[in-house]
């Protein structure tokens, strides 16, 4: 199955929380699950299976990755030493467009995977279009030079130099050049959602 390119307030409703981050609020006025019964439709009493599933579905949502990747994720993060909802949690922050996101250059992370595959950013000078190209300490993300002059970049770098960054990437507005200075900060995640559950949703 291919990336979902649907409404995203529809998911955000469905999961019971704000997945889109540009301020849009889904269910202010529809709090409730998406479909035929509308407001009837009330939200069920969730089996420990149906609160695993949820987790899961809402934090590939947040991320924008696909089940075969997200299994993948899982696997890696089982076969890395320590906590392995952590290992987790650590390799989705570790993805380009969410490096991308978290710099402020794209305004979510639809958006930023959006610049990476276009072209817009490199990675120690050379040109990365994966979106899930994992960044790691000592790593410099750029904006390439002939992009740099177009509209979106003249009003958006003006904003980012503003920002404050979180504290695994140090940012040079003069350089248009971030930094990677660490493993990403994965403290802002624990609210968003719960890793332990999704691991153990695929461990059974």
């Amino acid at each position: 199955m291919g990336r979902y390119t649907g409404p995203k307030w529809k998911q955000s409703r469905r999961e019971g929380v704000e997945l889109r981050e540009e301020g849009k609020r889904a269910l202010t006025k529809r709090n409730y699950p998406p479909g035929i019964h509308g407001p009837m439709a009330m939200r069920k009493r969730l089996t420990s299976y149906g609160k695993q599933l949820r987790e899961k579905q809402k934090c590939k949502r947040m991320y924008g990755v696909n089940e075969k990747q997200f299994l993948n994720y899982y696997k890696k993060a089982t076969n890395m030493t320590g906590n392995a909802a952590d290992n987790l949690r650590i390799l989705l922050e570790s993805r380009l467009d969410n490096a991308v996101y978290r710099l402020g250059w794209g305004t979510s992370r639809q958006q930023a995977r959006q610049l990476v595959n276009h072209g817009h950013i490199e990675v120690n000078g050379k040109k990365v279009d994966i979106a899930s190209f994992s960044v790691t300490a000592g790593m410099i993300l750029t904006i390439k030079k002939s992009y740099q002059e177009k509209p979106y970049w003249k009003d958006m770098l003006p904003k980012t130099a503003k920002k404050e960054m979180p504290g695994w990437i140090a940012y040079d507005a003069s350089k248009v050049e971030a930094t990677i200075t660490t493993t990403p900060d994965i403290d802002i995640t624990v609210s968003m959602y719960d890793a332990t559950l999704i691991i153990e949703f695929y461990s059974k």
